[in-house]
């Protein structure tokens, strides 16, 4: 469960431009990620997003991937894939897909969004299982939830202990509304150099996985780009890290701070 919560925090902290032809992201953006558990270098995630189409609708289709590596494949493996697919014009989604392996824990699930009907249809595909949800028009689901804030929020709208909060469905459990607190502006020292950050204290739920609610901080450029530099989190069994490790094709140029 960690890699998932980990690609949920990855996702959900972008902000940028509210008009299209300004939007801070591109076909062909990817993103790489460095996590760190304990002692380990426990695994990696990537997100990629590409222009398709949809049933003759244009979108962006987004894959999210996690897994362990080296030794901590030993002690937990981790295999996940995430998919969205979302309306280049209207950032709606109209299909979500989690298919994921933590440890023995398995999930495969597909979510289709209808805004003429207001439902959503999930298939529990482990379990044959069908559930339907009503919706409206402004929910997100796990993945294009990160697009969507980052195409409708500038950073200079931001108040220091304000949140932001959004339905989103991306489980059985149904839509539910996520909140995320803006906590000011960091520098933090990376591999690429000293980068300004946009930090973050999105909510979570407490229990298994977290200590506790505030259990997770984030920090994201703070350039045209507003991509996650460095998550960190207090787990119910020790901590976790996790580093902006590579990119490709970004819209805009990666500021670096020079000394």
């Amino acid at each position: 469960m960690i890699l998932k919560k980990l690609l949920i925090v990855s996702c959900l902290v972008f902000f940028g431009a509210n008009a299209q032809q300004d939007r801070p992201f591109q076909s062909g953006e990817w993103l790489k990620f460095r996590i760190h558990y304990g002692i380990f270098n426990a695994s990696y995630a990537t997100l990629k997003l590409e222009a398709k189409k949809l049933d003759g609708k244009p979108v962006y289709h987004v894959v999210g991937k996690g897994s362990t590596t080296g030794l901590a494949r030993l002690f937990f493996k981790v295999d996940d894939t995430y998919e969205t697919y979302f309306g280049r014009d209207d950032h709606r989604p109209y299909k979500f897909i989690r298919n994921i392996d933590e440890g023995g824990y398995t999930k495969d699930m597909e979510i289709n969004f209808d805004y003429t009907k207001k439902r959503a249809v999930l298939l529990d595909k482990k379990n044959d299982k069908s559930f339907d949800f009503e919706i409206d028009n402004d929910v997100q689901d796990l993945i294009s939830a990160a697009y969507y804030l980052r195409s409708n929020y500038h950073a200079k709208d931001l108040t220091v202990g304000k949140s932001i909060t959004m339905d989103m469905l991306y489980d059985d459990d149904g839509v539910y509304q996520f909140k995320l607190k803006y906590l000011g502006t960091e520098t933090l020292k990376t591999k690429y150099g000293k980068v300004e950050c946009l930090k973050f204290r999105p909510y979570v739920q407490s229990g298994r996985v977290f200590k506790e609610q505030e259990s997770l901080t984030l920090w994201v450029s703070n350039d045209l780009n507003k991509i996650p530099i460095r998550i960190k989190a207090d787990l119910a069994v020790g901590s976790i890290k996790a580093d902006l490790d590579g990119y490709n094709a970004l819209k805009h140029q990666f500021k670096i701070l020079m000394d």
